[in-house]
Order: C-alpha cells, then sequence, then structure tokens
C-alpha cells in the first residue's frame, strides 16, 4: 500500500456506522414506535399487535443464523440490499395492514430485513479489514446503533405525527435503501483482495507459522463448551438489558416526570456510546475479552442494585443509570470480539451469526416475560426492587457462563507449539476472519 492509497478499511468502518443507524434506527427501535401507531390507526388490542413485535424479532432469527450461507450465495453487497428492500416493504405492512395478517405478513418481512443491518452483519462487514485493531472498528462501527435510536426514536413520533404512519414509512423506507444501496456498490462489495491490502492497513500479511494455531476446527459447536457458554452469556445477558430497558422509561416517569425519565433514557444511550468507545480503544491487545465482559455485566448489575435506592435518592437515579447504560453497547460488541480470539477464522465466521441469532430469540420474548413480573409485583410496594432485582440475577448468570468459558477455547490448541499458541492468542499476530466472497 502506498501513502498515496489511504486504507479503505476506515471508509467501512464510517459506512457500517451509517448501516447501522438505519439498521438499528428502523428495525430495533422502530417497532415500540409501531405498535403504539398500529393501535392507534386501528383499534386492535395492544397483546395482538405486541404479537407482530415478538414475530418480527423471531423471523430474523432464521435469517440471521444463515447469513454466512446467504453471503457465500449472493454476495455481502446483494443480500444487504436485499434486506433493506425488505425492511421497507415490512414497513409498509406494518403502515397499511388493514387486517391482523396483512400485519402480521409486514412483521415477518422487517425482521427478515433488518438482521441484513444489524448486529452479525456489522461484525462480517468489518472483520476482513481489521484484527489487530478489530475492538477498536467494532466499537465505532456498533455506535451507529446507538446513535439510530437517538435519531429515529424521536424521528418516527415527528413524522407519524405530522405525515401519518404510512407517508412516514414511505419516505424513510426510501432513503433507507438509496442509501444502502449506493454503500453496499461503493463499499462493501469491495474487499482487500481488490485494493491490495492488508488487514488494519498493515503492508505485510502475518507470518505464515502463526496461522497453526487456527486451524483447529470445531467439529460440532453446540458441544464445545467455548461455544455454548459465549452463546448463553450473550443470550442471557441481551434478555436482561432488553427486558430492563423496554420498561425503564415507565418506571422512571413516576419518580422523574415523562419528560426528565425521556432524557434519563438519553443519558443511559451516550453511556452505551462511551461504554464501547472506551473498551474498543482501551482493551489491551492481549486481554481475556471473557474478563472484560464480565466486568461490563458486573457494573451493569452495579447499576441495577443503585437504582433500587432511586426513590428515596435522587443522585442514585442518575448513577445508576449511568453505570447501566456503560454496558448497553458492549452486550452486542463483545461476543463477536471473543469469538475472534477463541474460534479458527471458518469457525468465527458461522459462530457470530449463531450466537447473534439465538441472543436475538431470548430477547424477543424479553419485554413480554418482563411485563408479566411487573404485573405479578404490582401491589407489593417492591415492584421497582422486585424488577430490578430479577434483571440483576439474570445478568449474574451471563457473568457465570462468560466465566465457565474461559480456557475452553485453549484446549483445541494442546498440540500446537507453544510460541505459535502465545502468538496466535495475541490480535495483533492474528489473521483476518474469512470471510465470503463479495459479490457486486
Amino acid at each position: 500500500m502506498t501513502p498515496a492509497q489511504s486504507f479503505f478499511g476506515w471508509k467501512v468502518v464510517t459506512a457500517t456506522f451509517v448501516l447501522a443507524i438505519f439498521g438499528w434506527g428502523v428495525g430495533f427501535y422502530g417497532p415500540p414506535v409501531f405498535l403504539h401507531a398500529v393501535v392507534q390507526r386501528t383499534g386492535w388490542s395492544v397483546a395482538l399487535v405486541s404479537g407482530a413485535v415478538t414475530l418480527h424479532f423471531l423471523s430474523g432469527t432464521v435469517v440471521v443464523a444463515n447469513l454466512p450461507r446467504l453471503y457465500r450465495r449472493i454476495g455481502v453487497a446483494n443480500a444487504t440490499v436485499g434486506g433493506a428492500v425488505l425492511l421497507a416493504l415490512g414497513l409498509a405492512g406494518w403502515s397499511l395492514a388493514q387486517s391482523p395478517w396483512q400485519l402480521y405478513a409486514g412483521a415477518l418481512l422487517s425482521g427478515m430485513g433488518w438482521v441484513t443491518l444489524g448486529a452479525a452483519a456489522v461484525n462480517a462487514l468489518i472483520a476482513p479489514w481489521f484484527v489487530r485493531r478489530r475492538p477498536a472498528a467494532l466499537g465505532m462501527a456498533y455506535n451507529g446503533a446507538s446513535v439510530g435510536g437517538i435519531v429515529f426514536s424521536p424521528l418516527w413520533v415527528l413524522l407519524i405525527a405530522q405525515a401519518g404512519f404510512a407517508q412516514a414509512a414511505l419516505w424513510v423506507g426510501v432513503v433507507m435503501v438509496a442509501v444502502i444501496v449506493v454503500l453496499s456498490r461503493k463499499v462493501f462489495a469491495v474487499t482487500p483482495q481488490h485494493l491490495g491490502q492488508q488487514p488494519d492497513g498493515d503492508l505485510a500479511s502475518a507470518p505464515a507459522a502463526q496461522t497453526k494455531a487456527t486451524q483447529r476446527r470445531v467439529d460440532n459447536l453446540w458441544r464445545d463448551r467455548a461455544f455454548v457458554t459465549l452463546a448463553a452469556g450473550m443470550a442471557l445477558g441481551l434478555f436482561a438489558q432488553i427486558g430492563l430497558i423496554a420498561h425503564l422509561l415507565s418506571l422512571l416517569a413516576p419518580i422523574l416526570g415523562a419528560q426528565t425519565a425521556g432524557i434519563a433514557m438519553g443519558l443511559a444511550t451516550a453511556a452505551a456510546i462511551a461504554g464501547r468507545t472506551l473498551v474498543g480503544w482501551l482493551m489491551p491487545a492481549g486481554a481475556d475479552r471473557r474478563k472484560v465482559a464480565c466486568l461490563a455485566y458486573a457494573i451493569q448489575i452495579c447499576g441495577s442494585l443503585v437504582l433500587m435506592l432511586a426513590a428515596e435518592h435522587g443522585w442514585a437515579l442518575w448513577v445508576g443509570v449511568l453505570l447501566f447504560g456503560s454496558g448497553i453497547g458492549n452486550a452486542t460488541s463483545l461476543p463477536p470480539l471473543i469469538a475472534q480470539t477463541e474460534f479458527a477464522r471458518e469457525d468465527a465466521a458461522r459462530v457470530v451469526p449463531l450466537i447473534v441469532a439465538l441472543s436475538q430469540g431470548a430477547y424477543a420474548f424479553a419485554p413480554a416475560a418482563f411485563g408479566l413480573l411487573r404485573t405479578a409485583l404490582d401491589g407489593t410496594g417492591q415492584s421497582m426492587v422486585g424488577f430490578l432485582t430479577v434483571a440483576a440475577v439474570v445478568q449474574a448468570a451471563a457473568i457465570l457462563c462468560f466465566a465457565a468459558g474461559r480456557g475452553a477455547a485453549a484446549a483445541r490448541f494442546q498440540d500446537v507449539p507453544d510460541a505459535v499458541v502465545a502468538a496466535a492468542s495475541h490480535p495483533a499476530a492474528s489473521i483476518p476472519d474469512s470471510n465470503p466472497p463479495r459479490g457486486s
């Protein structure tokens, strides 16, 4: 790479950041707003429309689990564009449905589409370009998810109020597809091989000897302790996190008022961006990433415990929101980084979509499950304390899962020379995850 030829990987990070804004802004933060809009427009029950929200998230698990196969078949760029189109069509279904089956058909399409702009897709787009600096690159790209929430949550409400749900869905859908088409053709269709560049912008490939430690493949992921504990830890952590986030505003509103509670939610999002960025840039190259994940969840648990004091101490509410918010982003970005160090390149390409699919299938039920918990606790006088206690217990279970998997991956390299194992365990000496061929 000549001095005049800048490293294209940072353009990929910027483009993926924009993709994440649309992915989460429409596909993740949109459905709660859609629920309210559909109920208002149709008069259907909240339970019926809530079922569409659950279907939206569940249908995506099938697609995200098969993303590597989809990428191999039609290429990353085409798959990304196709997903954006499906999401836009699903938006139309949400906004125009005249009967429940049409609503559920729209939810099916939107769920299948948004995951091609979600967590597994972000990792797949970044992986070919970064190895040593992947924590920082992924952290920057995933911050688009938080920005998507900041931008789209109020934007959806404003557009629907001013122009109606159907018109808002049309505008957002058209802009989203147009942007994703441009990014896919100009950025996502490009690979390091096309430009003759190396991951991280290095001038030469990592020494061939260092690749030996990554050749031990996992025959059956479901019997592999590293995979099972990683998948379970991510699923449990996100289940607790999404369940709490879904109800946090309504829990804080009686204490702060609705407007100030909204500010507190914004503060949690800002803390998520800061927490993810700090971990991405400051995590030592040879750090045990499972330990980092355990620490992130431990800080969130502290946040939940501090929030229990919010009714009596005003400071506790804001400190609790900051502590809890600091781990929101890392719950999504750290598991793929753990997979990078614990699995062979070929295995990591299928591990990340699988753990994302499993966690999404779990957290699809989190808002309803925590809603039932709140109903059960109503009238006890300790509803907020009990609610936060359950969230903390589930997050503690996630910590136990991450901790239980420590050392499992190292067993695959027992008959590899120690010097090679040491080199391969250091991200600076790793080689990039294999990524399926990208079509234009």
